[in-house]
């Protein structure tokens, strides 16, 4: 496969998206059009000629949208002619409209949040939550007591719907710490040529949040620093950017309160290079019997239930599902006496209620929901573990 030839076109699209981009804020949408039509071609061409290509996804989901914004400035300037002669489009007061700039935008792509959760509040997850605290609470708290630094970077990888995130916005609120949410999966999929400078951006704007600790949470990051056979263009450039930042923070920015945390579902498909950046590798395993009782009294205390239900029964009969799947339960029993209310003609009855939820209830919507992470994940992700994990 010629991927150097592939490179060229995928240099060839950037450069026809960039100058559309550039028109299209200016204004000369006519002109625009044109170069958002030769990328959309040249990102076609790139698909048909290399079928197997990693980064086709990507490519048609750029050349969809592209597509969408000729539409869009069709629809709000009118409709365009066989020559691209601008037919003006008017409001009520005869003013003409202002057709939305398209941008790569950088809120896109993070999201700055004041996390509300803290630890005491997470069920569970003691292991994780021991090894946070030695890498990142206590050293906050009495920095003098680590004379040769602490880690920078912390990898929290293990099943979906397990806690990784929550674990991260905890740690953040427990220092006060400003917590940047980056979802990785959208690095390589905004416009072209954008990716690298909201890179670079990011970690410029956590470098300039003086006095403050910040951590920077990268979530699905093996969407970015999976392992790849090929590469070329613009996925090079903005992995080589992340590891260039990462290393400002991880191995020279010890005076800075910066910390760099991800999450990942598939920590395998992750990149050796990626995996020497982040001293801590943090497991986040599926709940235990006793996590998986506390997590039902939790779903459990707004709903109606009946004696029969006993919620270590319920613990026992969710063996290997996880936090979300025990909610998803929860919720699935709440859907059913609710649609009984109704289909009985009662709902609307002023101060009607649902019956009381039975332990036949919950085993109803159990037989139906299976866990989400099956044994062989199970076991994958404790082989993994016990070649690279590190608290």
């Amino acid at each position: 496969m010629g991927y150097q030839a592939a490179g060229e076109l995928e240099s060839t699209a950037i450069r026809y998206a960039n100058e559309a981009i550039r028109l299209d804020s200016q204004g000369s949408y006519p002109q625009a059009v044109t170069m958002y039509q030769k990328a959309i071609s040249t990102l076609m061409k790139l698909v048909q000629l290399y079928p197997r290509y990693e980064l086709n996804q990507i490519y048609s989901e750029r050349a969809i949208a592209y597509q969408e914004r000729i539409r869009a400035i069709q629809e709000a300037r009118g409709v365009m002619s066989a020559t691209n002669v601008e037919i003006n489009a008017r409001d009520g007061d005869g003013k003409a409209q202002r057709v939305e700039t398209l941008k790569a935008t950088f809120d896109d792509l993070v999201m700055k949040e004041k996390p509300d959760v803290k630890f005491n509040e997470i069920i569970g997850l003691e292991d994780a939550k021991q090894a946070l605290q030695e890498t990142i609470i206590f050293p906050n708290k009495r920095p003098d007591l680590f004379p040769l630094g602490w880690p920078r970077g912390l990898l929290l990888y293990g099943p979906p719907g397990c806690g990784k995130t929550m674990l991260a916005a905890a740690t953040a609120a427990e220092i006060d710490a400003v917590f940047i949410l980056v979802d990785a999966a959208s690095i390589m999929s905004k416009w072209l040529g954008e990716a690298e400078k909201n890179v670079s951006k990011l970690f410029q704007m956590a470098r300039q949040l003086e006095g403050k600790q910040v951590i920077i949470f990268i979530d699905e990051v093996d969407s970015l620093f999976g392992s790849r056979s090929h590469e070329v263009g613009g996925e090079v450039r903005v992995r080589n950017q992340f590891l260039k930042e990462t290393d400002g923070v991880t191995d020279k920015g010890k005076n800075l309160s910066i910390y760099i945390m991800a999450a990942t579902n598939k920590p395998w498909s992750l990149d050796p290079a990626f995996l020497r950046r982040f001293q801590k590798r943090i497991y986040v395993t599926l709940p235990n019997v006793l996590g998986r009782k506390n997590m039902f009294s939790l779903y459990t205390q707004p709903l109606l239930l009946d004696d029969s239900v006993k919620l270590d029964e319920l613990a026992r009969l969710t063996e290997g599902y996880s936090g979300s799947d025990i909610r998803d339960i929860c919720q699935g029993i709440q859907l059913k006496v609710v649609r009984e209310l109704f289909e009985s003609g009662k709902a609307e009855e002023p101060g009607s209620r649902t019956r009381p939820i039975s332990l036949a209830d919950f085993k109803e919507i159990i037989k139906n929901r299976k866990a989400s992470v099956s044994p062989d994940m199970i076991r994958a992700y404790s082989k993994w573990s016990d070649t690279f994990k590190a608290l």
